[in-house]
């Protein structure tokens, strides 16, 4: 088991309720990362389900949960052949934090009918770059569990030269050797700088909404991560985000609603 698989691990307690404790190791400078948390939800909702796989997930970010001991817990909603449907929810100290729908279902890894190629090309891993590490007083612990290497002009923000354009790209990879799984993609869809930062804007930008789509089981090896963004109004940003695997297929897809960051 791997340190990420121990930090999502949820323990049955009965049908509906999961133990779980939330790993203070994927906070981003405070709160917890959105995409570990769905990781830690989905752990739940696919061993209560009679299929293997989370193929959609939507969840709502009612609150920020802190690190430490929580409760998933699990309402069954239908199960068919082919899918099986639930509602979830985190719970801390008695509170919802964060409300979702799962819908689990059993992929076979069939070759597919049609494929579109990737929505950008990405410059080559040696020609990418990392983000300086952080500062330890920063609270910023999740970059230790992960590798990214960002195509360097979306990362221009960084000394001041932003392109312009809501956008993000990089590689990624956890830190500790471990093949990506649907897990390790709940992750990785929430894991880029929001890419408001591309288009000037600073600052903590929470979560509100996120919907991602398991569509293939993935390839051992980097993962590319292609982040785009098509509006920003009234302080509100989407962000939509493409996975690819080491074989360059689309394994992933998610679209999330946020607030552009005030700092």
């Amino acid at each position: 088991m791997t340190k990420f698989d121990e930090a999502t691990q949820a323990i049955r307690v009965d049908d509906n309720t999961y133990d779980v404790c939330l790993d203070p190791g994927y906070a981003i400078g405070g709160p917890l990362n959105g995409g570990y948390l769905m990781a830690v939800i989905l752990r739940a909702a696919v061993d209560a389900s009679p299929f293997a796989h989370p193929v959609s997930t939507t969840a709502q970010f009612l609150k920020a949960p802190v690190a430490g001991p929580a409760q998933v817990r699990v309402e069954p909603l239908k199960a068919g052949r082919t899918a099986a449907f639930a509602r979830v929810r985190l719970v801390q100290d008695g509170v919802a934090q964060i409300e979702g729908l799962v819908t689990t279902a059993t992929l076979d890894g069939a070759e597919p009918v049609y494929a579109e190629g990737p929505a950008h090309e990405m410059p080559a891993i040696e020609d990418c770059a990392k983000l300086p590490d952080p500062k330890p007083e920063s609270g910023m612990n999740l970059n230790a569990q992960m590798e990214l290497l960002f195509d360097p002009p979306t990362i221009g923000w960084l000394t001041g030269r932003p392109t312009g354009r809501p956008e993000s790209r990089a590689y990624f990879r956890m830190a500790e050797t471990q093949d990506p799984d649907p897990y390790v993609l709940a992750l990785a869809v929430d894991v880029l700088p929001p890419v408001v930062f591309s288009a000037g804007a600073r600052g903590w930008a929470p979560t509100v909404d996120l919907t991602w789509h398991l569509r293939a089981l993935p390839a051992p090896g980097w993962l590319t991560l292609l982040g785009s963004g098509r509006l920003i109004s009234d302080g509100w940003f989407d962000e939509e985000v493409e996975v690819r695997d080491s074989a360059g297929r689309l394994v992933a897809q998610a679209r999330q609603l946020a607030r552009v960051g005030r700092g």
